[in-house]
């Protein structure tokens, strides 16, 4: 299980990583000034290649959540992240990107009933001091437009994932059907405000558009996958501090690639905001996570996992041999287990054999 749990862990923090690039390849490789193309080529072919795959698409009220969150996600986050960082000295726009835990702790605890605790408010604290040591350089009077627009693009991000764990996923409904729905939601929504903004899109040479393919299959598919993925087994906490691993991939991109030295206090930072980032992570997996989770098939569907046999003291009240007390499997991770089961039965739906999909 702790395997499982550093793997899952691991995977997610892949996303923050491959998001710590962007700034080395949109300032070496992409044409500049269009921060609103950008985001566009970034979110809407990404979204619809993702949807070629699964072929699913929203059913019922999961069309408007799917462009709720695909607005707050993508849509409004992109042009704002992106109107900071042209507006904002000195790496501020990431300082202020940096309060996001905070932020998901305080949303947390109103939307999802998760109560605050001590530990988190000072991880988070000590998070945004250490990229803040990392990032930040002496500047003068604040532009007020780039302030806000940093912090409305961390208001989204957070509320946007807070919102992600909320509401889940409709039932037989994989994380990279999600994935592809809300990154064309967002496109979509991008789309007239950068045509009517930068104009036609610009003249790309070869290492433009290599460029843009990382950043809308890598950067943006894939990570956006592993993100939506983490938040659907781990706490909207504990994703929501591995943010700051942005930041620190950036800082170490520049040294390594661009030639940028690493000052003594800035490895300090590092260091604060890496620890940060590991003690976030303490904390109890999800439900979703605990029980054996289906895994994403073909199509954006879910596979039935099989149930784990399992013998304990006895079945929980007013639940049936093999389930827990919510119909769902349990795998051994604080769920209560039957006392016997007959080989090759498990939860409605499953079939005996299926391939034990718990690891994702």
């Amino acid at each position: 299980m702790a395997a499982n749990r550093a793997t899952l862990i691991a995977l997610t923090a892949l996303a923050p990583v491959s998001w710590g690039t962007t700034y080395a390849v949109t300032t070496e490789f992409l044409p500049p000034d269009r921060p609103l193309f950008t985001g566009l080529v970034r979110a809407l072919p990404a979204g619809l290649v993702l949807l070629a795959l699964v072929r699913v698409l929203p059913r019922g009220a999961w069309w408007w959540k799917a462009t709720v969150l695909g607005a707050l996600n993508i849509g409004a986050f992109f042009p704002l992240l992106f109107l900071s960082a042209y507006r904002l000295p000195g790496g501020m726009a990431a300082v202020v990107g940096s309060v996001g835990p905070l932020l998901v702790v305080g949303l947390s605890a109103l939307l999802l009933g998760q109560r605050p605790t001590v530990r988190n408010v000072i991880t988070g604290a000590v998070a945004a001091f250490g990229v803040s040591l990392v990032v930040l350089r002496a500047v003068g009077a604040l532009d007020v437009p780039g302030v806000v627009a940093a912090l409305a693009s961390t208001a989204s991000m957070s509320t946007g994932t807070v919102l992600t764990k909320r509401w889940g996923r409709p039932e037989g409904v994989g994380p990279l059907a999600l994935t592809g729905w809300q990154l064309t939601a967002g496109g979509l929504l991008i789309a007239p405000v950068a045509f009517l903004a930068e104009g036609a899109p610009p003249a790309l040479d070869a290492p433009a558009v290599g460029g843009y393919l990382y950043l809308a299959l890598a950067n943006t598919a894939i990570a956006y996958w592993l993100w939506f993925r983490g938040i659907g087994r781990l706490t909207a906490t504990q994703v929501t501090f591995l943010g700051p691993l942005s930041p620190l991939t950036a800082a170490l991109v520049g040294w390594a690639a661009l030639g940028e030295t690493l000052t003594p206090l800035q490895l300090a930072g590092m260091a604060l905001a890496f620890g940060a980032t590991v003690a976030g992570q303490t904390g109890p997996l999800t439900r979703t996570a605990r029980a054996a989770e289906p895994s994403e098939g073909p199509g954006g569907t879910v596979t039935a996992p099989r149930p784990a046999r399992t013998i304990s003291s006895g079945p929980s009240s007013g639940s049936r041999p093999g389930t827990t007390g919510s119909g769902r499997v349990a795998d051994g991770a604080g769920g209560r287990r039957p006392a016997e089961r007959r080989r090759g039965t498990g939860a409605p739906g499953t079939k005996p054999g299926a391939p034990d999909a718990r690891t994702g």
